[in-house]
């Protein structure tokens, strides 16, 4: 659209919210922001910019998103499933629902089309039969409900902390105790508000036990977790705060280049490479809702963690360390 010697000097939202029909004042500034529109092949992207007359502009409307995922025909590891739930071994690498930046190709996609139309409406629009999530570069066991009396019972179980989750993670150092738990409340980090933080003030609480399974030459362990409670990033938050983060973790790992910095090379190497945090959920047990009996199912770790672990066990046979 071209504007005329009226139009100078107006905000260039204020602009295209009266020469667009259909579109807000607010949506118009967020299309602004996320860079669609342009004048003359430049990007313009603060909606005060003021309008020259003459000049024309071009504003880019995306295709309206589905108010639901869609499915999609993606392979999934089926560990259990009946009418009433499945199981899935989530690789490393896939979001469990769809989020801002990730719109498809995630775990709910792949459901949908999996189990068909008895996920439809089960646990939210967005979210449907998922009772818990797991970080997209956590590997692992996740259950979803196929009905809305399974999502219940098992959303039950979760709150009064019967579902069990239990995890594998290579850590940096020796945590002692051997055998531990952690308790701090965990809430949004007041210095970045893309982190969570156990607080001393606030937060909610939160409890996770520990377990040294083998002590990777001195530098690293190989632990067992398992969260008592299960709030946002818990085990990776609270094993980052005791001094212990996962290696490979890029948001609690505390810079890997400083602390791989005097480990000697062949441990340094073993590291270097690992490209997320090396978490695994590894077993998860609950009461089947409708039968009552106790599943405890199992995960292999992945092929990526059994190279790092069996490369680490390797650097440290050789007194690296």
């Amino acid at each position: 659209m071209r504007a005329g010697p009226g139009d100078a000097g107006a905000r260039i939202d204020r602009f295209l919210a009266g020469a667009v029909d259909g579109l807000s004042r607010s949506r118009i500034k967020a299309l602004i922001e996320a860079g669609r529109l342009a004048a003359g092949g430049a990007t313009i992207a603060e909606a005060s910019y003021r309008v020259k007359p003459g000049q024309e502009y071009e504003l880019s409307v995306p295709a309206a998103a589905p108010a639901a995922p869609r499915g999609q025909a993606i392979e999934l590891a089926v560990v259990y499933e009946d009418a009433d739930l499945i199981v899935v071994d989530k690789p490393a690498g896939m979001v469990v629902h769809p989020a801002p930046g990730h719109p498809d190709s995630t775990l709910v996609n792949a459901l949908i089309a999996h189990c068909g139309a008895s996920l439809s409406g089960i646990g939210g629009v967005q979210r449907p039969g998922i009772v818990h999530r797991l970080d997209k570069d956590t590997s692992g066991l996740i259950v979803a409900a196929k009905n809305d009396a399974a999502h219940a019972a098992l959303a039950a179980q979760f709150a009064a902390r019967t579902l069990k989750r239990t995890y594998r993670a290579v850590v940096w150092g020796v945590p002692s105790p051997a055998v531990g738990e952690i308790v701090g409340n965990i809430g949004r980090s007041p210095g970045n508000r893309k982190k969570m933080a156990v607080l001393s003030r606030g937060g909610r609480p939160a409890t996770t036990r520990y377990r040294l399974l083998a002590a990777l030459g001195g530098a690293v362990s190989l632990i067992e977790g398992q969260l008592v409670s299960g709030r946002t990033h818990q085990l990776r938050v609270h094993l980052s705060h005791r001094g212990h983060p996962l290696v490979g973790d890029p948001l609690y790992g505390g810079g890997r280049r400083r602390r791989g910095a005097k480990l000697a090379e062949p441990l340094r190497r073993a590291l270097a490479g690992f490209p997320r945090q090396a978490l695994h959920a590894q077993v998860i047990e609950f009461r089947h809702p409708r039968s009552g009996e106790r599943l405890r199912l199992e995960s292999d770790l992945p092929s990526d963690m059994k190279d790092l672990i069996a490369s680490l066990e390797a650097a440290a046979a050789t007194g690296a360390g």
